[in-house]
Order: C-alpha cells, then sequence, then structure tokens
C-alpha cells in the first residue's frame, strides 16, 4: 500500500503524508499552506466562496496524444484532501501570471467591475476558470448554471455575467503546459490502495481493492464526493471511524450501453451521469440541473446519492419511475435488484455488511412508455426537494398496462404509491384515470410537516402534479410543453 496524498500544484507533485483523512481542502490551504484566497463562507458546500478547481486526466488514457485535462469547479469546504490524490489542484492565486499579468477572468471581473467587498470574487473567478476551460462560447443560461452554486450580497450577477461574457477563450498558460501536466499526473496514478498516514482511512484504486477493504472493514464509512459525508465534519463534528474514500476508483465511473440498458458506474459524478442520462429522457436531464449546484454535482456521485438512503434524494423516484436497478458487490459475488426494494426504513437499505453499490442500471426508453419527472422546491437552484415526483407508464392501444409512479419527501424512504398505480391501470390514460390517481394517494402516504412544506400541501400537490402529466400529455404534438422543472413551490398545486 501506498502511504500518502499526492497531487500536482502550480506545476510540481505536492506529498501529502501528515494530514488527517477528514481534513478538508479548504482548511488545508488556509491553515496550513497560508493561502486565504479560498474563503470560508457557509462551509457546507453552499455559498461557493471555496470554489476551487480540481484538473483530471480523461480521454483515451495512456495515448498521450489522446489525452487532455478536465477542469472542474468544486466546493473545498467539504472535500477531504484525500480528494485530491492523483489530480491537479488550481486555486485563484494560482490564476495570474508571476509578473502580476491577471488572468482574462480576473481581467474582466476588473474591467466589468464585477467585485465590490471581494469576498465571493475568488469563489466566481475559479467557476468562470472552468467554465474557460469547458466551452467556448457560453450562453447567458450556460453563464447562469455555472454561476448558480456563487452567491454574492454586494454587487449583484449583472456585471458578473458581463464579465463571464468577456473573458474569451484564448489558451491561457494551463492550456500551455497541458502537456508537462499530464505527464506529472501520470507519474502520480495509482495502481494499489492508499493507506493514509494521517489516521484509519484508504483510498483503493480498484473494485477489486475496495471489495477487499469493504469486507475486512464492514463498519467502515464509504465516501466518494462527500456532498453530504463533509457536512458530518464541519457541521456535525463527528468521528467517521474508518474511512474508506472510493472518488478515485476508475472502474466503477465506466457508463455504458448495452442490450437496451444504460449502466452507470456507482463512483460517476452527478454531472456525468446527468449528461449521460438526459440524452435519452430530457426531464433527469432537467432534474440534474437543479441537483445541488454545478460544484456539487461535480463532486457528488449517483452511487452516493443511492446508497446514502435519504427520503429526499432527488434521483431516485426518477429512477423508480424507470424500472431502474442496482448492482450490488460483497467480495467477489454480485447480485442485483429493483431501487425500490433497496430502501427497507428511514435511512435504512438492503446493503449487507461490507456489501457496496457497484452500478446502477436504467432501461432506455421505449416507444410504449411514458416518463416524467418533477421537482418542488422552495428555490429553483441548490434546494431540497419538498417533494420529487417520477411518473412512467407503459401504454398498449391506450390503456395503461403497468405504472410506476415513486414519490420522495413523501415518507420516510423514496416509495412507489401502489394504490394510486393501481387506479391506473386498465383504463385509458385519461383525465378521470389522473383523478383517480391522485385521489388513491391519500391511501398511499401521510406526509410529515416540516420546514419545507405542509403534509397538507404535500398531499395536494402530489396529486395535483399526476392531474399535471395528463393535462401534458394530453396537448397536441405541436404544443410546446412547459418544462418539468420551470416552477418552485406553488408552480404545480
Amino acid at each position: 500500500m501506498a502511504d500518502c496524498v499526492r497531487f500536482v500544484h502550480q506545476g510540481q507533485v505536492v506529498t501529502l503524508s501528515d494530514v488527517p483523512p477528514t481534513r478538508t481542502v479548504l482548511d488545508y490551504l488556509r491553515e496550513d499552506r497560508g493561502r486565504r484566497g479560498t474563503k470560508e463562507g457557509c462551509n457546507e458546500g453552499d455559498c461557493g466562496a471555496c470554489t476551487i478547481v480540481l484538473g483530471t486526466r480523461v480521454g483515451v488514457l495512456g495515448m498521450a496524444e489522446a489525452e487532455s485535462i478536465q477542469y472542474r469547479a468544486v466546493n473545498a469546504c467539504i472535500l477531504f484532501v484525500t480528494a485530491l490524490d492523483g489530480k491537479e489542484l488550481v486555486t485563484v492565486e494560482d490564476l495570474a501570471s508571476p509578473d502580476g499579468t491577471l488572468h482574462p477572468i480576473q481581467q474582466a471581473m476588473v474591467d466589468h467591475h464585477g467585485s465590490q467587498c471581494g469576498f465571493c470574487t475568488p469563489g466566481f473567478v475559479m467557476s468562470l476558470f472552468a467554465l474557460y476551460h469547458g466551452e467556448a462560447d457560453p450562453d447567458r443560461p450556460r453563464i447562469d448554471a455555472a454561476l448558480a452554486g456563487n452567491l454574492c450580497r454586494c454587487t449583484g450577477y449583472r456585471p458578473i455575467v458581463d464579465a463571464a461574457r468577456a473573458m474569451g477563450h484564448a489558451p491561457d498558460s494551463y492550456t500551455a503546459r497541458m502537456p508537462e501536466t499530464l505527464a506529472l499526473l501520470r507519474s502520480i496514478e495509482r495502481s494499489e490502495t492508499l493507506s493514509h498516514p494521517g489516521g484509519k482511512a484508504f483510498a483503493p484504486a480498484t473494485a477489486d481493492q475496495l471489495a477487499e477493504l469493504a469486507l475486512t472493514h464492514p463498519d467502515a464509512t464509504l465516501v466518494a464526493g462527500g456532498t453530504d459525508v463533509g457536512l458530518w465534519v464541519t457541521k456535525q463534528m463527528r468521528d467517521l471511524g474508518t474511512l474508506i474514500h472510493i472518488g478515485g476508483i476508475r472502474d466503477l465511473t465506466a457508463i455504458t450501453r448495452a442490450d437496451g440498458v444504460i449502466t452507470i458506474g456507482a463512483t460517476a459524478t452527478v454531472t456525468d451521469a446527468g449528461d449521460a442520462l438526459a440524452s435519452l429522457y430530457p426531464d433527469l436531464g432537467e432534474l440534474f440541473r437543479r441537483y445541488g449546484s454545478e460544484q456539487v454535482r461535480n463532486s457528488a456521485t449517483l452511487g452516493g446519492n443511492i446508497a446514502n438512503g435519504s427520503p429526499i434524494g432527488d434521483s431516485m423516484p426518477a429512477l423508480i419511475a424507470l424500472g431502474s436497478t442496482l448492482v450490488l458487490r460483497r467480495g467477489g459475488v454480485t447480485r442485483e435488484m429493483p431501487l425500490e426494494d433497496f430502501f427497507l426504513a428511514y435511512r435504512k437499505t438492503a446493503l449487507q455488511p461490507g456489501e457496496f453499490v457497484a452500478a446502477i442500471r436504467v432501461p432506455e426508453p421505449s416507444a410504449d412508455r411514458l416518463f416524467a419527472c418533477y421537482k418542488i422546491s422552495k428555490r429553483f437552484d441548490q434546494d431540497i426537494s419538498a417533494i420529487m415526483a417520477g411518473f412512467g407508464l407503459t401504454l398498449k392501444d391506450g390503456i395503461v398496462t403497468a405504472a410506476r409512479l415513486a414519490f420522495g419527501g413523501m415518507a420516510g424512504t423514496p416509495k412507489r404509491a401502489n394504490h394510486a398505480e393501481a387506479a391506473l391501470i386498465g383504463r385509458p390514460f385519461d383525465a378521470s384515470a389522473a383523478k383517480a390517481a391522485a385521489a388513491a394517494l391519500a391511501q398511499d402516504f401521510q406526509p410529515l410537516t416540516d420546514m419545507r412544506a405542509s403534509a397538507e400541501y404535500r398531499l395536494l400537490t402530489a396529486g395535483n402534479l399526476i392531474l399535471k402529466w395528463q393535462m401534458e400529455q394530453a396537448l397536441p404534438a405541436t404544443a410546446t410543453r412547459v418544462p418539468a422543472f420551470a416552477h418552485a413551490i406553488g408552480g404545480a398545486a
């Protein structure tokens, strides 16, 4: 086993051998390295003041001419230092040239007066740096999406958006030295498990290594992106015990299509999983666009969202409605189960000791199936669902032969609405059937009242979402459907 974290920073390989495994990258930068350009705001991955960028080798690995570096913005405040292993780290202090010449993004922020108090500015600059390296000519919606995870309360977004439009896309120093950086990243690529010297923690490089470690340490906390587990440390001050960091396992990131199924490795990021699924199901593309912020989606994994077992995880109702299954692995044995059977009770799943989620299998669309999903929340961006709904129907000669209606936020687990489904089967999917299904929801759920919505609101709105879906299906083919997520609380009820 290796015993140090290695990453590339400012053109050099950095080796860490004495940092605790739950040390956040934010604290490491500010307190250990004295690099205070990266700011601490909310310390929970919400405000974007701590935004940094990680560079990852992509392309045909092992073929130098086919490799490149993918730069993505992430939140440093909930990212553990182990996640830096094998990556390139970029912070706001790194962008200007040694002679003081500002990076085009920084210069655009100056020219367009994109900063007042300046506290949030480094985070905005880093989000725009990732956009600068990701897209040649982003339009306004793309700019807005890239900045949705950064909060500013004094400058306002108009001058920042103006700076984003003016930053251009000319090659910068990072583009110029990409061959050298790629060589450094290749030199620190791992094939063995990292045994973290600062505590009882491991970072396997392969799924086989993970399977062995999980059996040896069945009570270990598995962490991939850390977008939830990170808060256990920063907000709850929890001792995680043995930690297994799985974010660097390449063979669990693969996304493949074969035999009518798309298989998504458990550690594929929400960004990558969302892009793959959006090409098949536009509603899923809209769903993942509203999953956290871009920084969160770049760290969070689809497998982690599911294995977490939260009753309000956005992905589960939609994936259940599609008839998705999970591939679970324990040692050398794998098994597959329907996603809805994975959730046993609040935060309790069907995982056996030493078992982990290896992949998610999602059926491809078919001509006889209808699908839609809806998220109801108080804010459009970066908000937890009050209600999440996923709807799937199979039709034959206009008659419903199978129904899958799944909800999050309505019970202690993501759950199918069995009575509502039964109200639809064997009849046309018309207004009468939709009303019957909506009325039957009261037999399926007794939702709670909390800070996000009342029980009455949840039940009423869940039913109204079924009515909304039916009305949309009844629209003429030439009609423009209102986007499934173009509303927050109140827009669907």
